[in-house]
């Protein structure tokens, strides 16, 4: 049987390659996709992790999502948190999202104090030297036209000079001064959160409890680091699940459609074939068995070939746009083998079922 269904793939190359290319397609926008909105989230714990504090605090009513809340505070407050018990470092930070190539969080730093809650490896470089200066990581420095310091770099629509890179992992992966941020911003004197260094984390919660008791701070937000980074997932981050999930479903579907077109055609110009199958007495399971092993050679040959062009891709991402997270897992690469699999397999159902029902006599007499 193995024989007669390679000769029947190989009888018919464009078909073949055809349905083979469409499970490919599914393959790779299932872990493409998937890996770039896992990846954002992925890195975006990751560098909120490494900026090294072990709380944050924010105004009542700003979103937990870093760079949307605008500048609504005094940056003063960062005095009043920075002489509470327990509180070794308190740093004012204001954070811009921007769009541009690509989507970035401009992060306005006090750098004495940021730096303070954990330093920053600088690869080359030194801090900030005057207000139009800037820090950016060294996978920012990669991107683009591969930036070294003293080059400039446009930010919000402002030519700054690079006086550091530093390694990356630290929050955002372009930093000026929190002053600057602010002017650009006209928010003069305001930031958009706090970050705080605790000399014990134990403490977090009498720290939380002393915010809370502060007149005017009883409505702020208080909440750990590890908080935050269990928020950042796609069920918590607008439209991401909405977007993967209607993503696999659309691969799911053109998988199916054309798995289903292919072997329907095919069943309907093989009636000659099948006729004379049954009259030599094979059974309706051995015909049924016949289409849908034809039909996991393709989806074999299409999810390994899926699987390899989705690796080219993020390659080609990757060198392309530096800044973008691209991991792709055994999880997702297992995921999208068994939906093309399944989807496959479930449109050569009826073209299988429809086979196994032809009459051999009629089969045999078909022109």
């Amino acid at each position: 049987m193995n024989k007669l269904i390679f000769g029947n793939l190989v009888y018919r190359p464009l078909r073949s390659l055809l349905s083979l290319t469409a499970v490919a397609i599914e393959v790779v926008m299932i872990i493409s996709v998937t890996a770039i909105m896992l990846g954002f989230s992925n890195d975006s714990k990751a560098r909120t992790n490494g900026i090294g504090a072990d709380l944050m605090v924010r105004p009542a009513n700003t979103s937990f999502m870093v760079g949307v809340s605008g500048a609504p505070v005094s940056a003063k407050v960062a005095n009043v948190l920075a002489r509470l018990p327990h509180v070794t470092v308190a740093a004012p930070v204001t954070v811009q999202l921007t769009v541009g190539k690509s989507l970035e969080n401009i992060f306005g730093i006090d750098y004495e104090s940021f730096n303070a809650l954990k330093p920053f490896v600088f690869l080359s470089g030194t801090p900030f030297q005057h207000p139009f200066d800037a820090i950016i990581d060294d996978v920012q420095a990669r991107s683009g036209k591969g930036y070294k310091v003293g080059d400039e770099i446009p930010i919000m629509n402002h030519q700054f000079r690079i006086s550091g890179i530093v390694e990356h992992g630290k929050g955002g992966r372009m930093f000026i001064p929190l002053t600057t941020l602010d002017q650009l911003m006209g928010s003069d004197g305001k930031a958009s959160f706090f970050y705080l260094k605790l000399d014990q984390l134990s403490n977090a919660a009498l720290v939380e409890q002393e915010i809370h008791n502060t007149p005017g701070m009883d409505g702020y937000q208080v909440q750990t680091i590890q908080q935050i980074v269990s928020q950042v997932t796609p069920e918590r981050l607008p439209g991401v699940a909405p977007a993967i999930n209607t993503v696999i479903g659309i691969a799911c579907i053109i998988g199916f459609l054309v798995i289903f077109q292919s072997m329907y055609l095919a069943v309907m110009e093989r009636t000659r074939e099948i006729g004379v199958l049954k009259a030599l007495g094979a059974s309706k399971p051995y015909i049924v068995s016949a289409i849908l092993r034809e039909t996991a050679m393709l989806a074999v040959g299409g999810i390994v070939l899926g699987i390899l062009l989705s690796y080219v891709a993020r390659a080609v991402v990757i060198a392309r746009f530096p800044t973008i997270a691209f991991p792709i897992t055994a999880y997702w690469v297992l995921y999208a083998t068994i939906l093309s699999l399944v989807s496959a397999m479930i449109g050569a159902v009826y073209p299988a079922y429809k086979a196994a029902r032809k009459d051999p006599i009629d089969a045999l007499a078909y022109e």
